[in-house]
């Protein structure tokens, strides 16, 4: 069983892949924006990294959304579902969470098949 790595940093690799299943690490928006834009900036980066790693997003297998308030809870969801592949939504939670810092908003985190 191999373990691929791509864009390794000092803390965490951004993209793990082992065997045929894809793990980013998650994702959060440009600073200063509201939840919408943030959710925009993410899901536009978790495209990229799915390219980057040989799939896409109508493989997401799990995605798991933190938000710092859940009463923002309908503005992510207007944004994910005018991106995600209807006929290829993926297992999901969202919870609320103290995240990494005050200007983040939303967290998104993806598990992927090749």
């Amino acid at each position: 069983m191999s373990i691929r790595r791509i864009d390794v940093g000092p803390r965490m690799s951004q993209i793990v892949i082992h065997d045929n299943t894809v793990y980013l690490a998650g994702q959060v928006g440009e600073p200063g924006g509201n939840v919408a834009s943030q959710t925009r900036d993410i899901l536009k980066t978790i495209d990229e990294l799915l390219a980057k790693a040989g799939t896409d997003k109508t493989k997401i297998l799990q995605t798991i959304i933190w938000l710092a308030d859940m009463g923002t809870f309908a503005e992510m969801n207007s944004e994910w579902d005018k991106w995600v592949p209807q006929g290829h939504t993926p297992a999901r939670a969202t919870g609320e969470a103290k995240l990494a810092g005050p200007e983040y908003l939303v967290e998104i985190i993806v598990t992927a098949a090749l």
